[in-house]
C-alpha cells in the first residue's frame, strides 16, 4: 500500500508541476502563535495532529528493496525561495528523532578545519567560487539588514551567528556549548566569520573587519538555554530564527523560557508537516490525508486517551 501511494504522489506531483495557477506562501509563524494553522494553495487549513504525523511517517519512513537498497535520494518535495530547491527523501529522513538533519556547508567542505587556503585548491574563499548557490543570495538584505541570522552546520551539529550590520559585531547562539568545545572549533569560527564577511562584502555591503583583521573576526558565545538531548540542535536553531529578538540579548546572555522535550517532539512533527505543505506541494496533502497505508503507532486504549501525546520517536515506521 505504501508502494501505491508512492505512485500515487508521484503521478500527483507530476500533474500539478504542468499547471500554471500562482498558490500564495506559507504564512511565516511568528513568536508565541500556534503552528496548527498553515497557509496552503486550498486556503488556510485546521491540520489536525494525525495528518501531521501521517506527513511525519511519510516523509521520514526510508523503504529497501530485495538488493537492500534504499529509496533516500528520491525527490519528494520542492522549495520555492529565491530558486527552486530539491529536497530528497533523506533529508526528511533525517528530522527523525536521533539522527542528524542532513546539511553542510559547501564552504566548510573545501576548507574542512578552517583553514583559509583551502587544501583541495589551493586557495582562499570567494563567493564566486560557488555559482550554483550565488542566485540564493539576496543582496539587499545581506546588505542593509541590521540583523543577519545564519546558521552553520559542521559535524553534525548546528548553531547559529548573529551578526549586527550596524555595530559590525557577531556572536554565536549554540544549543549545546557555551563556548567554542575545541581549538578546532575557533578556528572554524574565524573563517565562518570571514566567510560571512566575504558574503556580505559581495552583497555590496562593507566587511566586517578590514584588511587581515577580517580573519580575525570574534563572535562570543551568548549564554542561552538550549538542548536537553544529543541530536535536538537543528531543531533548536530553526526555531530561534522565527523567535529570537536580538535586542533582548543583554550582557551576553538571552533570558527566556526553554521548551519542554515533549514540544521539541511536536516541533519535528510540524516542520516535517509545514515542509510538504509548501508551495506546490499541495497535491501530497490529498494524497496522505486520504491515505489508509500510513497510520500512527498500533491503536490502543491508551493512546486513544486524550490525556495521551504521541511524540516523534513513539510512531511506527516499519
Amino acid at each position: 500500500m505504501l508502494e501505491q501511494l508512492d505512485s500515487l504522489v508521484q503521478k500527483l506531483a507530476s500533474s500539478a508541476s504542468k499547471g500554471k495557477d500562482e498558490s500564495p506562501q506559507i504564512q511565516r509563524e511568528t513568536g508565541g502563535e500556534s503552528s496548527a494553522k498553515f497557509e496552503t494553495p486550498g486556503g488556510i487549513n485546521q491540520i489536525p495532529d494525525d495528518m501531521k504525523q501521517k506527513c511525519y511517517i511519510w516523509g521520514t519512513r526510508l523503504k529497501e528493496d530485495a538488493k537492500g537498497d534504499t529509496d533516500e535520494y528520491e525527490e519528494i518535495c520542492t522549495l520555492i525561495g529565491q530558486g527552486e530547491y530539491i529536497l530528497l527523501r533523506t533529508h526528511l529522513a533525517s528530522l527523525q528523532a536521533k539522527s542528524d538533519i542532513e546539511s553542510q556547508s559547501m564552504a566548510l567542505l573545501d576548507h574542512p578545519r578552517g583553514e583559509f587556503i583551502s587544501p583541495k585548491t589551493n586557495r582562499e574563499f570567494r563567493v564566486e567560487a560557488y555559482p550554483s548557490f550565488i542566485h540564493f543570495i539576496d543582496r539587499k538584505k545581506l546588505s542593509s539588514h541590521p540583523y543577519i541570522f545564519a546558521p552553520v552546520c559542521h559535524s553534525g551539529h548546528w548553531w547559529l551567528w548573529l551578526i549586527n550590520t550596524r555595530t559590525r559585531k557577531c556572536q554565536i547562539l549554540d544549543p549545546l556549548h557555551k563556548k567554542a568545545p575545541s581549538d578546532e572549533r575557533k578556528d572554524i569560527n574565524k573563517f565562518t566569520g570571514y566567510v560571512f564577511s566575504r558574503l556580505i562584502t559581495y552583497a555590496g555591503g562593507k566587511p566586517l573587519e578590514k584588511g587581515e583583521k577580517e580573519k580575525e573576526i570574534k563572535a562570543p558565545y551568548v549564554k542561552i538555554s538550549g538542548q536537553k538531548t544529543s541530536y535536538d540542535c537543528a531543531i533548536y536553531v530553526i526555531k530561534w530564527l522565527e523567535l529570537i529578538e536580538p535586542e533582548n540579548i543583554k550582557k551576553g546572555k538571552y533570558e527566556w523560557d526553554n521548551w519542554t522535550q515533549e514540544e521539541v517532539d511536536h516541533y519535528r512533527v510540524e516542520y516535517a508537516s509545514r515542509i510538504l505543505f509548501s508551495e506546490m506541494n499541495t497535491q501530497r496533502d490529498r494524497a496522505i490525508r486520504e491515505s489508509s497505508a500510513i497510520r500512527l503507532s498500533k491503536p490502543s486504549s491508551v493512546l486513544l486517551s486524550p490525556f495521551c501525546q504521541i511524540n516523534s520517536e513513539d510512531i511506527e515506521t516499519g
